[in-house]
């Protein structure tokens, strides 16, 4: 028995731990690969066919994996901060979590077995680790590009459109209870041939927002609630362009839904609605209050986009112009940025688009179709604050990478915000 287990040590990828206290409903073997994401479900869930192939770790494989890939990095870190490397923690580790669709992942010919024709992947990095020495608190390790696909590990791919609330809940709902389990538990881990122990926290930051609705249990992104942030509806978003805070959070989420299932008031769906502010599912994965950095981009490049071309119909004279005028703006303002720009317009904001049209060059362009100097200096404040603005939300670490963008982003936003009133006002 002493000779296989020391055989097993020497295997590739195979790393023996436990957990203190063990996790509760998940199997305390530590030998398991890939497994299948439908494991111990049923085919039919609530009468719901679950139509689809899906691959997963176990979440906590998965992490002791990761830190064994990371085992030079950790001793690295403790001898640059002057530590023993047989120091056995606790350690403390930020994991990151992230879902996403990867969009059409259909077979052009080939007669495979009928999946949905989307795919959906849920991974998680290593942020940071830290060690508790004495009464200070120590980071051994962080990650330079946490938005890198280099250190994002995948946990589960699964064939299913993230729009399908009922396979996507089913298949994730272990990982979430394993999740739940290894927040209020200690993993012990062999390291260097010295036992090491780990906590961890898990931040779901990694979300665009309509995953966060669909996780969260808000509405969809036309409902009247426009933020997953707060509780402001498009009406008051938009009298209100500064004075803002996070409010929202997953156990508001989850109270909300009670309201929402049980009705306790006895009142109208439009009273129960307003009551819950747009949370109509049961919340089931927490995430955390963000907006990525790439939606940022494309809200202020739509903004900017209806702009320009408010200012091009001179809007502030005429806010009553009808339809077919609007339409002209728009055509005249794409075939202006073609010609000078080579920018080709788009149906739907993205991307790529929007960073080509959040330029001082773009705003020139604009300009050249503009008759007030005025209008011309408003905007090209608007777009320099923006630019000023940009690398703050862009930038991995501010503080680090641009700590004077970060000390005026307070005063930018507000002046970027009093100057989008300036237009909104004007432009009925």
């Amino acid at each position: 028995h002493a000779l296989r287990t020391a055989e097993k040590s020497l295997l590739p990828g195979y790393h023996p731990f436990e957990w203190k206290p063990p996790l509760k409903n998940v199997s305390s073997n530590t030998e398991v690969g890939i497994i299948d994401g439908l494991s111990g479900l049923q085919r039919l869930v609530d009468d719901y066919p679950v139509d689809t192939i899906a691959k997963r770790f176990r979440y906590d494989a998965a992490l002791v994996s990761a830190l064994m890939d990371m085992e030079e990095d950790i001793l690295e870190g403790l001898k640059s901060h002057d530590l023993d490397d047989y120091l056995k923690g606790p350690f403390t580790v930020v994991i990151k979590e992230s879902c996403d669709g990867m969009g059409d992942v259909s077979e052009k010919h080939g007669c495979g077995p009928a999946v949905p024709e989307k795919a959906v992947r849920y991974s998680f990095t290593v942020m940071t680790i830290t060690v508790t020495h004495g009464n200070e608190s120590i980071r051994i390790f962080e990650e330079n590009k946490p938005n890198s696909e280099l250190c994002c590990k995948p946990l589960c791919l699964m064939l299913a459109d993230e729009s399908d609330h009922e396979t996507f809940t089913t298949i994730l709902s272990p990982l979430v209870a394993e999740r739940k389990a290894m927040k209020n538990s200690e993993l012990v881990l062999d390291m260097d041939g010295i036992p090491r122990n780990f906590n961890f926290i898990f931040r779901g930051t990694g979300y665009d927002e309509k995953l966060v609705r669909e996780v969260e249990g808000l509405e969809a992104s036309g409902s009247t609630y426009i933020c997953t942030l707060c509780d402001a509806t498009r009406l008051e978003a938009s009298q209100n362009l500064v004075l803002h805070s996070i409010t929202r959070s997953h156990a508001e989420n989850l109270e909300r839904y009670e309201v929402w299932r049980s009705n306790p008031y006895h009142e109208t769906v439009d009273e129960l609605r307003d009551r819950v502010k747009g949370v109509s599912a049961k919340p089931f994965i927490e995430t955390v209050p963000s907006v990525d950095a790439l939606h940022c981009d494309i809200g202020n490049a739509a903004e900017f986009y209806k702009i320009f071309q408010f200012e091009i119909g001179e809007v502030y004279k005429n806010s009553d112009a009808p339809k077919e005028e609007r339409k002209r703006w728009q055509s005249m303002l794409d075939k202006h940025l073609r010609k000078k720009m080579n920018l080709k317009p788009v149906t739907r904001m993205n991307g790529n688009f929007s960073r080509r049209l959040m330029s001082k060059e773009t705003v020139e362009a604009v300009c050249e179709l503009i008759k007030s100097e005025d209008r011309h200096e408003a905007l090209r404040e608007l777009m320099d604050l923006y630019l000023k603005m940009k690398p703050v939300w862009r930038s991995s670490c501010p503080s680090k990478e641009c700590p004077e963008l970060l000390c005026q982003y307070s005063f930018n936003s507000q002046r970027f915000a009093e100057l989008q009133l300036y237009w909104h006002s004007s432009s009925g």
